[in-house]
């Protein structure tokens, strides 16, 4: 098994470019980046020197294979963040997971490291508790795999459901009443149509038409013609990406704007470009973490790595500051403040306010989003802190 070493006298230098990691639940066939090519993997340590001074913290994400671009990516916005913060009280060793989950557990709990940051991957979430849990070390994933939160398994992924939440709740404040919904076969389509019953029954309103489809450009265009048919809606949930998005729009809203039915995305239109091409989208609403500090790490990534990170790679930046300011208060050798991950006002990373509950799972602030004039504009910021 492979290990990386990472403190900030030592700074891993690869990482690779595109948008967005494999770990996020979305529908089967939405758009992704194409393949990029890796760079040489950094030589393994033989052994982990002895620490007096610094927490030791595992990183399991992959770092060869198919998913190691995006494991690569994290593992150097990780460095990024000891190096922006000159963090000297902190190793971060990081192990491949591509190589078997539960070997690489296992090897960091051996090496006596306190703390866990990952899998990436949902699937690797079971596989790795079973060695962390025994050895009272938790585990803070870049999953969003609600699944698999718990007491001591902290789900730190961006879970399209409060999304929905968010601009459903913005919506009832501009007084939308009748609610509808066009969502994919599957879990992403399921949790969608969950997530809009939810916000409705906590915000107010009602939910009048629901209508599924399999994913795909005929499919989409068929379940908005049966929508628009039926009537009776003020606002209408597209759940899928902007491409498709657009095609159902073209049905409900051919002319844009929304003076008639309020059109509503989720957090897959956040970056994509079909979004402010297609004029029936035109105004909009969707929900997404704020991109403000995304756009300055963009910037600094390059500028260390000669490329761009996944869009996911901030996860891993602001895992390193919640385990910073946990460690105020945390002695080396000792286990792991759980407890403090529980904090009611949070934590601030480069994507906004962010905060766990007892279940576990992240909670984000979220800004709402209007598709206006070719552009996207925000119309309500994201609440600087919980």
């Amino acid at each position: 098994m492979k290990r990386w070493t990472i403190d900030r006298r030592a700074m891993v230098t690869v990482g690779l470019a595109a948008l967005l990691g494999a770990c996020a639940v979305i529908p089967k066939g939405a758009e992704r980046p194409g393949p990029v090519a890796q760079t040489p993997a950094p030589e393994p340590t033989e052994s982990l020197p002895s620490d007096e001074t610094r927490h030791r913290i595992a990183l399991l994400v992959p770092m060869t294979g198919q998913n190691g671009p995006v494991g690569q990516s994290i593992a150097n916005a990780t460095t990024m963040a000891l190096l922006d913060t000159n963090a000297d009280n902190l190793r971060i060793t990081t192990y491949d997971t591509a190589k078997g989950p539960e070997a690489a557990a296992q090897q960091a709990i051996a090496e006596g490291n306190k703390l866990i940051l990952g899998p990436l991957l949902g699937s690797n979430i079971r596989s790795v508790v079973t060695s962390a849990r025994a050895a009272d070390v938790p585990v803070i994933s870049f999953s969003n795999d609600i699944s698999a939160a718990g007491p001591d398994v902290f789900i730190m992924g961006q879970i399209p459901d409060q999304s929905i939440m968010r601009t459903i709740q913005y919506a009832r404040s501009k007084g939308a009443q009748r609610f509808a919904v066009i969502a994919p076969d599957g879990e992403y389509g399921a949790r969608a149509e969950n997530a809009m019953r939810q916000a409705v029954s906590a915000y107010g309103g009602e939910v009048v038409w629901t209508e599924r489809y399999a994913r795909g450009n005929t499919s989409i265009v068929s379940a908005a013609q049966r929508l628009k048919s039926h009537g009776g809606y003020d606002a209408v949930l597209i759940a899928d990406g902007a491409r498709l998005a657009a095609q159902a729009a073209g049905v409900l809203n051919p002319s844009g704007g929304a003076d008639k039915t309020r059109l509503l995305g989720t957090e897959l239109w956040s970056g994509e470009s079909a979004v402010t091409r297609a004029s029936a989208l035109g105004g909009a609403w969707f929900s997404a973490i704020s991109d403000t500090r995304y756009k300055r790490f963009v910037d600094s990534y390059e500028a260390r790595f000669g490329s761009q990170p996944y869009r996911i790679a901030t996860l891993g930046y602001d895992a390193v500051l919640l385990t910073l300011r946990v460690a105020r208060d945390w002695r080396v050798g000792r286990d792991f403040p759980e407890n403090e991950l529980l904090a009611s006002d949070g934590f601030l990373g480069l994507d906004g306010a962010f905060r766990f509950g007892r279940n576990g799972m992240v909670e984000r602030a979220f800004e709402v989003r209007e598709v206006r004039n070719g552009s996207v504009v925000v119309v309500d910021n994201a609440p600087a802190r919980f």
